[in-house]
């Protein structure tokens, strides 16, 4: 993976190269608006510049087939992004208020890819065509029902609904899903059971297979959407393309304590290979929190065990794309910042606010990473 970063007056963006032998070439970029005393508006137009400029300069003819907003108050800012961002036609988008702990009010998570055949679907999802596979990126998908489990269990419903009219299936199709939870503490409980009510009508079960996830806290810009889902599945592979990624040295299964997610999933598509890490947080192979109360200790327990995770994939460190971090408690921040900054100062990076499903764990962090086959 190739790293570099651009900075601009009131932006800066770190971007991650993979090239490929068949000429399909993916970047992850992040975008961090730089003056956190600049208002929201301007905060937001400089990321907006920023990444208008480092695709149209920096990567010719790279196309979005992904993006996340990061916002620091959803139900504020929400608005006016989507009035600034109306281009259907540049990836699935998810906006999501997990607020960057640099201080500033917005960033921008962006996953690229060249030479690759893409277009808007009518469901709000965006497809890529890449030689004979397709990827179906979904963002942002949210509903009103009466609390957490319903919303959850009519969101993964109709997601299974529309794989379908996609020739797919949640259990042979969707690679990854990311489930974000307005006030985690009290709703997650619920999302738990109605996603493994869901799973278990769909061949999802502890003896076949899960998906690879991170569930998260992060609220939607309706207060009244408790649950929020983004996903990503993919056509075309066989069963012997797909890996599910267990570390049982250092991990156990998630079923042991009572949900359903795969640890991460590697994916062999053309002359690649795709490594999805799900949120993976300071526990041991028993489903015990490890370093209670010590964040630094978390971290590096949290580092091991995705290295144990990439390595099972035939990965490391120098293989990730992007990372996001999750902290529980903002007073974190200045010296996870500084761990990561020593230990990845290169990788695309950002570090949100946002609750860990447990209480106890007080870090957690997912990434994508990418090396030739």
């Amino acid at each position: 993976m190739k790293y570099t970063s651009y900075s601009y007056p009131s932006g800066k963006a770190e971007v991650a190269t993979f090239t490929a032998d068949d000429g399909v070439t993916e970047y992850h970029l992040m975008i961090h608006a730089t003056d956190p005393k600049q208002t929201y508006r301007e905060q937001m137009n400089a990321v907006l510049d920023v990444y208008a400029t480092v695709q149209k300069k920096e990567l010719p003819g790279a196309v979005a087939v992904f993006k996340r907003y990061f916002l620091s108050d959803a139900a504020n800012q929400a608005e006016l992004l989507l009035a600034a961002t109306t281009d259907l036609s540049d990836g699935a988008l998810s906006v999501v208020e997990q607020p960057p702990l640099d201080g500033t009010k917005i960033a921008l998570w962006v996953y690229l890819q060249t030479n690759v055949q893409t277009r808007a679907l009518s469901n709000g999802w965006y497809e890529v065509k890449h030689g004979a596979c397709r990827q179906l990126w979904m963002g942002g998908s949210f509903n009103r029902a009466a609390n957490a489990a319903c919303q959850m269990q009519l969101l993964l419903n109709d997601y299974v609904r529309q794989l379908v009219e996609q020739g797919c299936s949640l259990a042979d199709n969707c690679l990854r899903t990311w489930i974000f939870v307005q006030n985690v503490d009290s709703n997650y409980a619920g999302v738990v059971k109605a996603r493994n009510d869901v799973f278990g009508t769909q061949n999802l079960t502890e003896k076949t297979h899960y998906i690879a996830s991170t569930g998260i806290g992060g609220r939607h810009a309706d207060p009244k959407a408790l649950v929020m889902l983004d996903a990503l599945a993919m056509e075309g592979l066989k069963p012997e393309q797909i890996k599910h990624l267990y570390a049982r040295t250092h991990l156990n299964p998630t079923s042991e304590y009572g949900v359903s997610f795969e640890r991460g999933t590697a994916v062999d598509y053309e002359g690649r290979r795709l490594v999805l890490i799900s949120g993976t947080a300071s526990i041991n192979n028993r489903g015990e929190i490890v370093h209670a109360g010590d964040v630094r200790q978390q971290t590096e327990r949290m580092w091991e065990n995705v290295e144990m995770l990439l390595k099972e994939a035939d990965c490391g460190f120098e293989n990730m794309g992007h990372v996001i971090v999750y902290l529980r408690d903002i007073a974190d921040y200045t010296v996870v910042k500084e761990m990561f900054d020593q230990r990845f100062p290169e990788v695309p990076k950002i570090i949100t606010l946002a609750p860990v499903c447990r209480p106890g764990w007080l870090v957690e962090m997912e990434c994508m990473a990418v090396r030739k086959l």
